[in-house]
């Protein structure tokens, strides 16, 4: 049984556990699965890499096997997503 595919918008912790290539851990927001043909039980996918604010530093397709990925949310509040910066403003007058 293959494990469920990431969602667009979810964010996934990819280490090495997921493909080799990841010696250092990434975390990345899922853009979308790709529908290209590969082995049972990998997966590739479309991602946005962040950094440790939270922000996307690169678009990147990476090949992994989804049942490695780690689906836990971050620790740190830095990678919730960033609030509107005008809604401060606007209430004063």
């Amino acid at each position: 049984m293959n494990a469920p595919l990431p969602e667009a918008g979810e964010l996934v912790y990819v280490t090495r556990a997921a493909n080799v290539q990841f010696v250092k851990p990434i975390w990345c927001r899922v853009i979308r699965v790709l529908n290209w043909i590969t082995y049972d039980g990998w997966c590739w996918l479309d991602v946005y890499q962040l950094d440790a604010r939270g922000d996307a530093v690169a678009r990147r397709s990476i090949f992994v096997q989804p049942a490695k990925l780690d689906r836990k949310q971050p620790v740190t509040a830095a990678l919730r997503p960033a609030s509107n910066p005008d809604s401060s403003v606007r209430g004063r007058g």
